[in-house]
C-alpha cells in the first residue's frame, strides 16, 4: 500500500515526460515546417536566419526548451514586426502631412552633399552660426540675407523674409516653390530649400560670390564691364528666363527681373535669382506664375504698364522687365534716377528717345570704349529694348526671340571688332620692334 503512491508518481512522471516530449517534438516539427516555408521566398528567408540565431543561443542554455523558445520567438516576430512596419509607415505619412505647412525639407542633389539627404532648418541654422550678425550679407526693411556653409562645404545664401500681418504662404506658392526646387540651369541660381516659420519665411539658395549686376554697374564691385561682357550677361539672363517660360511641366513667370537680382560669378557668368520670392512671401499673395501674382517689391521702373490695369503678370511682363534691364546694361544707370532738384527721370524713356534721334552714343555708358562696332551693337540693343517695352503685350517679342537677336548682335559685334583689335595689336608689335 505504501508503494502505490510512489508507483503512481512514477507513472505520472513518465506520462508527463511523454507529454512534454510530444509537445517538444510537435514544436520542433512546427519550427522545421516554418523554416521550410521561410526558405521559399527571399523576403521570408531573413526571418529564418533570425530564428536560427535565436535557436542557437537558446540551445546553449537548455536543449529541452529550445523548441518552445523558438516557437515563442517565431510568434513574437510574426505578431510584432509585420504590424509595426505598417504602423511606422502610417505614422511617417501623418508626420509628413503635419510638417507640410510648417516647413518643407528639400533634397539636395548637387555638389558633394549626400544624395537623398534632406536639408533641415537645423542644418541652415548651423550653417549660418544660428543666423549670427557676422554672417549677415545685408539687411532691409522686410528681409535679411545671410551667408552660410553646409557640412560638405557648399556655400549657401539664406534669405529670411518677414511676414506681413502673420500671413502664411498660399498653397499656390507652395506648389511654385516645389517646382522651382527641381530646376537646374547654369543661368539660374539654384533653390535649395524653403521653410515657413511663425514670423518669417526662410529661402535657401545657391551663394554667388561676385556681387550683383547693379553693383558692377555702379562699380561698387568689380572693375567695370566692357560691352562684350554686358552682351554675355544679357544673353545669360535671356537664356535663364527662356528656360523658365518654356519649362516642361508648366511655364514659370519670374515676376521680379532686375539688375540687383542678377548675380555674377567670378567668371562673370550671370545667374538670375529672386523668382519673385521676396514679393510673394512678404505679401502673402499668389506666386510668380499665377495670373493674379504681384510683382516683386523694389521693382519700380520694371513693372509692366498693363499690370496696372489688369493686375495680371504674364510672360510678356518678364519681357518688359528684360527690356529695362537691357537699357541698364547699355547706359549703366538705374531705371529711375533722381536729379539734384529731386525730380525723377525714367532712364528707359530717355535712352530710347536718344536712340530714336540717332544719338545712341549719347546714351552709352561713358566707361565703355567707343568704336563703330560698339555703337552699332548699342543701337541694336536699344532697338530690341524698345520692342520689349512696347505698350501692348502682343507687340513684345518672346524671350526666346530676344535670345536669338542678342546672339546675332554679339556675333556681328565680334566680327567687326576683332579685325580692329588685331590691327591694333599688330601696330603695337611693330612699335615694340622699332624701339
Amino acid at each position: 500500500m505504501a508503494s502505490w503512491p510512489a508507483a503512481s508518481r512514477r507513472q505520472s512522471s513518465s506520462s508527463s515526460s511523454s507529454r512534454k516530449s510530444a509537445e517538444l517534438s510537435g514544436a520542433r516539427a512546427q519550427s522545421h515546417s516554418h523554416h521550410g516555408r521561410a526558405a521559399s521566398s527571399p523576403a521570408a528567408y531573413g526571418y529564418g536566419r533570425q530564428l536560427s540565431s535565436y535557436s542557437t543561443r537558446s540551445s546553449q542554455v537548455s536543449s529541452s526548451s529550445s523548441g518552445s523558445f523558438s516557437a515563442r520567438v517565431a510568434g513574437a516576430f510574426t505578431s510584432c514586426f509585420v504590424p509595426r512596419r505598417q504602423v511606422t509607415t502610417e505614422e511617417e505619412e501623418e508626420e509628413k502631412k503635419k510638417s507640410r505647412r510648417s516647413e518643407c525639407h528639400v533634397s539636395i542633389d548637387s555638389g558633394s552633399w549626400q544624395e537623398g539627404k534632406a536639408l533641415t532648418i537645423a542644418d541652415v541654422s548651423k550653417a549660418t552660426s544660428n543666423f549670427s550678425e557676422k554672417n549677415m550679407i545685408r539687411q532691409g526693411r522686410s528681409s535679411t540675407m545671410y551667408r552660410g556653409k553646409l557640412k560638405d562645404g557648399s556655400q549657401i545664401a539664406v534669405k529670411c523674409v518677414k511676414k506681413l500681418n502673420g500671413q502664411n504662404l498660399t498653397a499656390e506658392l507652395w506648389r511654385e516653390l516645389e517646382t522651382l526646387e527641381k530646376i537646374e540651369h547654369r543661368n539660374l541660381a539654384r533653390l535649395f530649400g524653403f521653410f515657413e516659420r511663425v514670423a518669417d519665411c526662410v529661402v535657401v539658395v545657391e551663394y554667388v560670390s561676385n556681387g550683383s549686376l547693379r553693383e558692377h554697374l555702379d562699380e561698387s564691385c568689380g572693375n567695370g564691364l566692357e560691352l562684350s561682357q554686358r552682351l554675355n550677361i544679357a544673353i545669360d539672363v535671356a537664356q535663364g528666363i527662356t528656360y523658365l517660360h518654356e519649362y516642361k511641366e508648366h511655364p514659370i513667370i519670374h515676376g521680379g527681373i532686375r539688375s540687383s537680382g542678377v548675380l555674377l560669378t567670378d567668371a562673370l557668368t550671370a545667374k538670375v535669382a529672386g523668382f519673385a520670392l521676396a514679393g510673394t512671401a512678404a505679401s502673402g499673395s499668389g506666386s510668380g506664375s499665377g495670373s493674379d501674382a504681384t510683382p516683386a517689391k523694389g521693382a519700380a521702373g520694371y513693372v509692366d504698364p498693363e499690370y496696372l490695369s489688369t493686375y495680371q503678370l504674364t510672360d510678356k511682363s518678364d519681357v518688359y522687365a528684360f527690356g529695362v534691364l537691357l537699357v541698364e546694361l547699355v547706359t549703366g544707370r538705374p531705371p529711375i534716377e533722381r536729379s539734384r532738384g529731386g525730380e525723377a527721370r525714367l532712364t528707359t524713356k530717355w535712352a530710347l528717345q536718344r536712340c530714336k534721334a540717332g544719338e545712341a552714343v549719347v546714351a552709352m555708358d561713358p566707361r565703355m570704349r567707343r568704336s563703330p562696332a560698339s555703337v552699332a551693337a548699342v543701337e541694336r540693343m536699344l532697338a530690341l529694348a524698345a520692342q520689349c517695352v512696347a505698350t501692348a503685350r502682343d507687340d513684345r517679342p518672346s524671350m526666346r526671340r530676344c535670345s536669338e537677336l542678342l546672339w546675332a548682335i554679339r556675333r556681328d559685334y565680334h566680327r567687326q571688332e576683332e579685325p580692329r583689335c588685331a590691327a591694333v595689336a599688330e601696330e603695337r608689335s611693330d612699335e615694340w620692334v622699332v624701339r
